[in-house]
C-alpha cells in the first residue's frame, strides 16, 4: 500500500512553525535554492560541475512526506565515482516552497493546466500476484479540482531542472517509491532530456482509483472521497493526538526492516521540513490524488522505447508485493529487476553500500545505450546519404 496514513500524521503530528533551511545536510552538502515559477525549490549538487554538457549526470527523486535529505548516503558515492550529483525536494516537500494546493497560483504552476486529461488512458496494470488485469482505465485528473501537486507538475518540475541548474543534455533519474512516478512521467514528456530511470523500490498507488476492484468500486471511491475531505477540513486534531517523536521513529520502522537505521538523525532530516507552514495542506492534498499516472501505464508508453530502466527492491518490504515488482521485468523499457534481502522500502537509504554500486553500474549502462543510439543514428544516417 502506499505510505502509511499514520506515518504521515505523525511527521506533521508537531505542529507547523517556522522552519530554516540549514546551511548544508548532516554530511556537509551544501543546500541551494532554485527558483522555479515563482517558488523556492531546495536541492543539493556534488561532482564537479565544469564537466561539459554531455557528460553523465544523476538527478534523485524522492518519495511521499520526504526530500532531498533521505539521499544523503548516496549522492557522495555518485560524485566519487565521477558522475555530477543533484538531489532536489519536488515542490511542496522539504524546504521547497508549499503553495496553496488550490491557491491563486496554483493554476499557473500545475502541469495538469497544460493538458489535455479528458480522457483516462487504458493500461494493463498488475496484482499482488504478479498477474495482469487488462486494458483498466487510469483516471489522470487529480480529484480536487485545480490542485498544483500533481505528477505532472512534478515531471515539469524535474524536466526544467535538468535543463537550468543541471546543464546537462540528458540526465538519469533515480526514484524511490512513489518519485518513480515522477521520474517515468519527465521521461516520457521528455525522453531527448532523460537517458535513463532507476527505480528504487516503486509504489502502485493503491488508493488510485484504478487499483480498486472493478465491483467495488463504485463504493470504495466515495466513502475514500469522504474521509479525505475529512483529513483536509479536520486533520490537524490527529497530529495533536500523534505529537510525539518517539511516536514518529516508532512508525518510521514500519517501512524500514533494519530498525538499526532508524536514527535519530534520519527522524530529524524527514521531519523538520515537514513542520513547517503548509507542509499538513500538502500532505492530505497528496493523500487525497486517487488519480494520476501509474508505474505500469507509464511502463507502456512508446515514447520510453529507448529509455532504459532498472529497478531494485526489498524483499522485506511491507508495502510493495515482490511479485508484482518482478512482474514489471515483462515491460520492455525494464531491463533488470533486483531483489535484495534483509531491506524494506528504502533500500538506498538502510544499504547505501549495496544499492550505490547498483546506481553505478545503471550509469555505466546509460552511458552503453547512448552509444548504441549513436551509433544507430549513424547508421541511418549513412544509409541516407547512399
Amino acid at each position: 500500500r502506499e505510505a502509511s496514513l499514520p506515518m504521515a500524521l505523525a511527521l506533521l503530528a508537531l505542529g507547523a512553525n517556522a522552519v530554516v533551511m540549514p546551511s548544508k545536510n548532516p554530511q556537509g552538502t551544501p543546500n541551494r535554492l532554485w527558483e522555479w515559477r515563482g517558488q523556492q525549490i531546495r536541492y543539493q549538487a556534488l561532482g564537479d560541475e565544469r564537466l561539459p554538457r554531455d557528460a553523465l549526470s544523476v538527478v534523485f527523486v524522492h518519495g511521499l512526506f520526504v526530500n532531498a535529505d533521505h539521499f544523503r548516503n548516496n549522492l557522495p558515492a555518485l560524485a566519487e565515482a565521477g558522475y555530477r550529483a543533484y538531489a532536489i525536494d519536488l515542490l511542496g516537500y522539504g524546504y521547497s516552497s508549499k503553495p496553496s494546493p488550490t491557491g491563486p497560483d496554483a493554476a499557473a504552476i500545475s502541469g495538469e493546466t497544460r493538458r489535455d486529461l479528458s480522457k483516462p488512458p487504458l493500461a494493463d496494470l498488475g496484482t499482488a500476484s504478479g498477474a495482469r488485469r487488462p486494458a483498466v482505465p487510469v483516471e489522470q485528473r487529480h480529484p480536487v479540482s485545480g490542485s498544483c501537486y500533481n505528477f505532472f507538475t512534478w515531471s515539469e518540475q524535474l524536466t526544467d531542472f535538468i535543463d537550468q541548474v543541471v546543464r546537462s543534455e540528458r540526465a538519469t533519474l533515480v526514484c524511490n517509491s512513489i518519485g518513480s512516478i515522477s521520474g517515468l512521467q519527465a521521461a516520457a514528456d521528455r525522453p531527448d532530456m532523460v537517458d535513463g530511470v532507476m527505480i528504487v523500490n516503486p509504489n502502485f498507488r493503491e488508493l488510485h482509483a484504478a487499483e480498486q476492484p472493478d465491483l467495488l468500486r463504485p463504493l470504495v471511491m466515495p466513502a475514500l472521497a469522504a474521509v479525505q475531505r475529512a483529513l483536509r477540513s479536520r486533520g490537524q486534531v490527529l497530529f495533536d493526538a500523534l505529537a510525539k517523536p518517539d511516536t514518529v521513529k516508532q512508525i518510521l520502522k514500519e517501512p524500514y526492516f533494519d530498525s538499526q537505521t532508524v536514527t535519530d538523525e534520519l527522524v530529524d532530516v524527514l521531519l523538520t521540513p515537514l513542520l513547517s507552514p503548509g507542509a499538513a495542506d500538502v500532505v492530505f492534498d497528496t493523500l487525497s490524488y486517487s488519480a494520476g499516472p501509474l508505474p505500469e501505464q507509464l511502463l507502456q508508453d512508446d515514447r520510453l522505447s529507448d529509455t532504459p530502466v532498472w529497478v531494485c527492491y526489498g524483499l522485506k518490504d511491507p508495502w510493495t508485493s515482490a511479485q508484482r515488482v518482478e512482474a514489471l521485468l515483462s515491460f520492455p523499457p525494464v531491463e533488470r529487476v533486483v531483489p535484495l534481502d534483509g531491506v524494506g522500502h528504502c533500500p538506498h537509504d538502510e544499504a547505501p553500500e549495496r544499492v550505490n554500486p547498483l546506481i553505478i553500474d545503471f550509469m555505466r549502462r546509460v552511458a552503453e545505450k547512448k552509444g548504441e543510439l549513436a551509433g544507430t543514428a549513424a547508421s541511418g544516417a549513412d544509409q541516407q546519404a547512399s
